[in-house]
């Protein structure tokens, strides 16, 4: 077969996010389908049949979804077990393909990692290929994404794909009144990410800890302080979409964050852990918030003008909490494995209600968790009330 394609390139728009108010975004962010509570598709059957599922969507004693990663026992007589995850940043595919297929990668091994996996070499990915087929600029998209995914990423990482699918009529055309009308999907990869997990009990999850003294909140960034907004949650509920999406610009980073949060979980030292993406860092931590029923007390080192891109930006990364007497030798190895100066000290879960965030030290942002855990929770329940009708 013989196919002839034209690379067009999309231009967005200048969204930079500095000028909003935090609060409203950080409420518009938390109701938005990507963000919010997935309740109403996880409790629709049954998620431990078997009797084997030792790790499901919902964490923590009240039951929060907030999981990164399931992990199933292998037997019922042994620790090992197998782990699975998903990831994907279809939106960036509207600008930049390659970005979008990169991310996806990013966010399956990112929300892998929080199971105890041997070596980042043992993750088997199926990837789901889906796109406008024939569309202008569409086929040389796929083209090229598929390409920096098998060509480059995946073998950079020591990741197969050794199964897959596609879905290449990712189009609806209807007539009205005026005429014909179109409606294409972007380019979409959509990863699955299984390994074979050596202690399941060591599975990582976004509850907080309070017990046993203080602790910190550390930001791996694997962005490098980018915090690039294109096709981000936060743009989209302004009905804009900027015009540089986030990416993963160094692919031996992730493969040393990986391996490095792997030997931290083997040394007891990190207490929850929570992949970044969709949503960016404040929805990261509302949720770690969330399953634990605690407060967030965070002090930034940034200007208020920079502040909405660092809170929200969507770029690969995880917040780690590690205990105080512990957070010194776990900087010192993330450092040896050169992402010292990826790594942000954000403040501290507390006891409490409240998520309060300053900025050098004056308070920028106040809001009560219950209430944005109500918000988190509102689409969830307005689909679920739909479904459920009992006409």
């Amino acid at each position: 077969m013989s196919r002839t394609a034209d690379r067009l390139v999309f231009e967005g728009d200048d969204f930079d996010g500095s000028g909003l108010d935090t609060g409203e975004a950080l409420k518009r962010i938390l109701r938005f389908p990507a963000v919010g509570s997935k309740s109403f598709l996880i409790t629709i059957g049954d998620r431990s049949v078997g009797g084997l599922v030792t790790r499901d969507q919902m964490v923590g004693p009240w039951q929060v979804p907030v999981g990164d990663a399931a992990v199933t026992l292998s037997s019922f007589a042994g620790d090992t077990g197998e782990a699975m995850a998903m990831g994907e940043r279809t939106p960036l595919a509207v600008l930049n393909g390659p970005a979008s297929g990169r991310m996806a990668i990013a966010e399956a091994v990112t929300n892998i990692a929080s199971a105890a996996i041997s070596d980042i070499s043992q993750i088997r990915l199926s990837a789901n290929w889906m796109a406008a087929a024939g569309e202008p600029g569409q086929d040389a998209a796929l083209f090229d994404t598929v390409r920096t995914v098998g060509l480059e990423v995946c073998p950079e990482l020591g990741i197969a794909i050794p199964v897959g699918k596609d879905s290449l009529s990712m189009k609806t055309v209807w007539q009205d009144d005026s005429g014909e009308k179109r409606m294409l999907a972007p380019v979409s990869l959509i990863v699955s990410a299984f390994a074979p997990v050596a202690d399941v009990h060591r599975t990582l999850t976004p509850q907080l800890k309070l017990d046993g003294g203080g602790s910190r909140l550390l930001l791996i960034d694997l962005g490098g302080g980018r915090n690039r907004l294109g096709g981000s949650v936060l743009a989209q509920v302004y009905c804009r979409f900027g015009n540089e999406v986030p990416d993963l610009d160094r692919p031996e980073q992730l493969k040393q964050f990986f391996n490095t949060i792997q030997a931290l979980n083997s040394a007891g030292l990190i207490e929850a852990y929570h992949d970044r993406s969709d949503g960016g860092l404040a929805a990261t931590l509302c949720e770690m918030a969330f399953a634990s029923h605690c407060g967030l007390d965070l002090d930034l080192d940034i200007s208020p003008g920079q502040l909405n891109a660092f809170l929200f930006a969507e770029e690969p990364g995880a917040v780690i909490q590690v205990r105080r007497d512990g957070c010194e030798e776990a900087v010192s190895r993330l450092v040896s494995a050169g992402l010292g100066h990826l790594v942000t000290d954000l403040g501290r879960p507390v006891a409490g209600d409240r998520l309060r965030i300053r900025c050098n030290g004056a308070v920028v942002l106040e809001e009560k968790l219950p209430g944005l855990q109500a918000l988190w929770s509102e689409t969830s329940h307005a689909v679920q009330r739909l479904r459920d009708h009992p006409e």
